[in-house]
């Protein structure tokens, strides 16, 4: 191993410097004193050369397995052991590459189970987008054969809300693309809850009165937040028109605000039948099927997203006869657009009934 470590010429150029020096002391000790004392010198400064020699070689045998060690990373898979560290700068690295090579470890793990996530993710949208596409391609020989003006003119609204549909499932999934990968402008000013309201509402304003769905607003004029308008305007109409489709004729969907030291709230109550308790831990998740679809007055198996969730914020009807078969986004993008201004939002129901969302944004952050 000293042969290997005399190979380094910067090992060799300070060991050679080390014997000159101490050739030059035994020297001046001869001419000043005699020869024990220069003879003294040159077997101190032998001494130091080769225990300086033997430490550099251990040191360089250390750095060779550390080396060995990292290869097995790399090409094997191995990971470093560095529960057997001792003292020096060469253990001390060792530990730190061990820490090195976990967490490298739990980001390949993490980056395996998003391209898992990613790839169900696309086979949901290819499946959600290729429905209205099919209907839009079997709509297209009705078109040929109708001779009557109204079957026409019938077609082309189905075929328009089709296309809207897919228009607005695009959006929302580059919404939240923009959330999940934290691309999203998101500000923080101060922000009216009542305006907030006001702007998540009234364009549901017609799609209530034709549904005959009442809808209650309390919120003071003084209760407010730091966060973003647009988004928050947007995450609570998803919400809300999720409340009314899920609410019967001659029901009600109420807002709520209030606020105190620690945060502002705002909730959402409908009158619908609530949310299955085996639905709610899944509500948020984009593209969720619930097996519980009937509790909330559409049938077992379709799309419930946010299941409960199954509503976006400008998904066409039909003429609002009915709530549109959703793709089970709404709630998962209200809540990512919730997420990205650091506030959170919970589902639960009700205790007098039906489903109750909970948008919190926080004042203080510890």
């Amino acid at each position: 191993m000293i042969a290997t470590v005399l190979r380094n010429r910067r090992v060799a150029c300070e060991l050679a410097s080390m014997l000159v020096v101490t050739a030059v002391l035994a020297a001046a000790a001869a001419c000043v004193a005699n020869a024990d004392a220069a003879l003294w010198c040159a077997a101190s400064g032998v001494t130091c050369a080769l225990l300086f020699a033997a430490f550099t070689a251990r040191r360089h045998a250390e750095i060779a397995r550390l080396t060995a060690e990292i290869d097995d990373v790399l090409l094997v898979g191995r990971s470093v052991d560095f529960t057997s560290c001792r003292e020096g700068d060469v253990e001390a690295l060792r530990c730190e590459l061990g820490k090195v090579v976990a967490r490298l470890a739990r980001t390949t793990e993490q980056l395996t189970q998003e391209k898992r996530a990613l790839a169900d993710a696309m086979a949901d949208i290819s499946h959600q987008i290729r429905t209205p596409l099919t209907a839009m391609a079997l709509m297209l020989p009705a078109f040929e054969h109708a001779d009557d003006a109204r079957e026409r003119k019938r077609l082309v609204r189905e075929v328009e809300t089709l296309s809207d549909r897919v228009a607005w499932l695009v959006t929302s999934l580059l919404k939240m693309a923009k959330a999940d990968a934290g691309a999203l402008t998101v500000e923080h000013a101060p922000v009216s809850v009542g305006d907030v309201v006001a702007r998540a509402t009234s364009p549901l304003e017609a799609a209530l009165d034709l549904r005959g769905v009442r809808l209650e607003v309390d919120c003071p004029d003084a209760v407010s937040f730091k966060g973003d308008a647009r988004w928050s305007a947007e995450a609570l109409e998803n919400i809300v028109k999720n409340c009314m489709e899920h609410t019967p004729a001659g029901g009600r969907v109420s807002v709520r605000a209030s606020e105190d030291a620690l945060a502002t709230r705002i909730v959402v109550e409908d009158a619908g039948a609530g949310i299955a308790p085996e639905d709610l831990p899944h509500v948020f998740e984009r593209f969720y099927r619930g097996t519980h679809g009937a509790a909330r007055g559409v049938a077992p198996g379709t799309t419930r997203g946010a299941g409960h969730g199954t509503a976006p914020e400008s998904a066409p009807e039909s003429a609002f006869g009915a709530a549109p078969e959703g793709f089970g986004v709404g709630l998962s993008l209200a809540l990512a657009l919730v997420s990205a201004q650091g506030g959170t939002l919970r589902a639960s129901n009700a205790p007098h009934g039906g489903a109750r969302f909970e948008m919190t944004f926080p004042k203080l952050v510890v």
